[in-house]
């Protein structure tokens, strides 16, 4: 039984990891590799992550530099990063790749703020899916005199508390990811 609730717990710490990682790619104004993860670059035809074609460094809160390891692929680069979308012109100086971080407007600011909102409850929802599994593999295991009513109801409180946990650490990083972006 406490395996259950174990197993419960690293599946909500996964749910909160994929919800971190996600509010890494938020942008906040300030540059950051993560912005660049996913972007592919084609690398002699095999898609092939950015980082894995050059060095990316941030020497300034403001820019984002790429040095490819081969010159040829500074067109590439570029190219893989407008195909992206990710609001930001890349300026190419024949030697390295500058990203530029545009300050964010309040309007877009506001969007921005909406899009984590929007990532914090996929995650809510993904722990509360996890704790309706976890009841109804509790109710069936009562069904099979496999534990007792007050097992049943003593890990349902368990599984609750977890759930509780969670929600207030998703609660607590949209907080703090809200105030970044709000930051001016």
């Amino acid at each position: 039984m406490e395996t259950l609730i174990t197993e419960i717990r690293q599946k909500m710490e996964k749910a909160l990891d994929f919800l971190y990682k996600d509010f890494t790619k938020v942008r906040t104004g300030r540059a950051n590799p993560a912005l660049l993860e996913g972007v592919m670059v084609d690398y002699y035809g095999t898609p092939t992550a950015i980082s894995q074609v050059g060095n990316i460094s941030v020497p300034e809160p403001q820019m984002i530099v790429i040095a490819p390891w081969e010159k040829n692929m500074l067109a590439e680069i570029s190219k893989a990063i407008l195909r992206a979308d990710l609001g930001m012109t890349p300026q190419n100086d024949g030697n390295i790749i500058r990203l530029p971080i545009p300050a964010l407007t309040e309007e877009r600011r506001k969007e921005m703020v909406k899009q984590t909102k929007k990532m914090a409850e996929e995650a809510k929802i993904a722990l509360r899916n996890l704790r309706r599994d976890a009841n109804d593999r509790l109710k069936r295991m009562l069904k099979a005199k496999e534990i007792s009513e007050d097992d049943e109801k003593r890990m349902e409180a368990k599984v609750q508390e977890a759930t509780d946990a969670f929600v207030k650490k998703i609660d607590q990083a949209t907080s703090a990811k809200e105030a970044e972006l709000m930051e001016v």
